[in-house]
């Protein structure tokens, strides 16, 4: 286990922002709850920090060391929408806690209400701590239906901890229930391979995960295959102690996680290629990928000779 001043120790420098310009934006498809392929805008903001220094998060280079100003954060999504194209649903994501009102000032949330009610739904994430009458506060502004989205991570019961997430699955439980009862649908985020799993427990353990989020109260979950490039992990890759999943672990995670039948699941797929173990077939299953993530089936194997 790493402590935050070791974390933060390992760390290259954060990018420099604009507190009134979100980093990017984009408009992608998803598989929605309507079973239909639908577009969605994903914003990402810029605001403080998350508290939690997690072992796996990279979010941090993307976020300011202060809160910014009352009215950035409908400034940054203004200019955003201003640049997409139509979408039926939009993702606010913050590289940390939405209701953490450190990172999206409280008194933004009409603003931001305002600017969002032509969607169907507004998906936000948040840390299973922080989740609380805030969220309620929020979605009673919207016309569009609030999802938010909750990192399970794993439900490892050693590896967890080692996440320095500073949250139990009883945490994460708790902050399921508490939404779905009181009409808030909800999304986890799992991580694929965790610092401490070999490549074939690693596949195990979240799809134990992704059931687990599901028995929970989740429609959704999405799965994040575990990367370098945050300092600590490239550090515990030097060192042996990690390793990124490979894409075929991917292809499995997904294919079984489809199979269960319990509710749309989806991989990430940012920066596939670095899972690639194969340079022949590997763009080949990062098209299998996609296609069952926006389908929910399970296509023909991909073959190949070289691997």
């Amino acid at each position: 286990m790493f402590t935050d001043s070791e974390i933060l120790a390992a760390r290259p420098a954060k990018l420099q922002l604009d507190p009134w310009r979100p980093y990017a934006w984009l408009v992608e498809s998803e598989r929605a709850v309507s079973e239909a392929v639908e577009p969605v805008a994903t914003i990402f903001l810029t605001n403080k920090e998350c508290p939690f220094r997690c072992t796996m998060c990279d979010l941090w280079k993307y976020t300011l060391d202060a809160r910014v100003p009352v009215g950035a954060i409908p400034a940054q999504i203004e200019y955003a929408l201003g640049r997409l194209p139509a979408a039926n649903h939009i993702k606010l994501y913050n590289a940390g806690n939405f209701f953490d009102p450190q990172a999206i000032p409280p008194e933004d949330y009409p603003a931001i209400a305002n600017l969002v009610r032509g969607f169907q739904t507004v998906i936000v994430e948040n840390h299973p701590r922080l989740t609380d009458d805030r969220c309620l506060a929020f979605r009673d502004l919207l016309q569009p239906r609030l999802e938010v989205a909750l990192g399970l991570e794993t439900i490892h019961p050693e590896v967890l901890p080692r996440l320095n997430k500073r949250m139990t699955v009883t945490d994460f439980d708790r902050a399921c229930r508490w939404l779905v009862d009181h009409e808030i649908d909800v999304r986890a985020f799992l991580l694929l391979k965790p610092p401490g799993l070999e490549e074939r427990d690693a596949i195990e353990w979240t799809l134990r995960s992704i059931q687990h989020a599901f028995d929970a109260g989740a429609r959704c979950c999405s799965v994040i295959p575990t990367r370098a490039g945050n300092g600590i992990l490239d550090q515990m890759q030097s060192d042996s102690l990690f390793a990124p999943p490979t894409i075929r672990s991917m292809e499995e995670v997904l294919e079984r996680g489809i199979e269960l039948g319990r509710g749309r699941v989806l991989m990430d797929l940012w920066d596939v290629e670095k899972f690639y173990d194969c340079a022949r077939c590997g763009p080949d299953r990062a098209e299998r990928i996609r296609s069952m993530n926006l389908l929910q089936t399970v296509p023909p194997q991909v073959t190949c000779g070289h691997q």
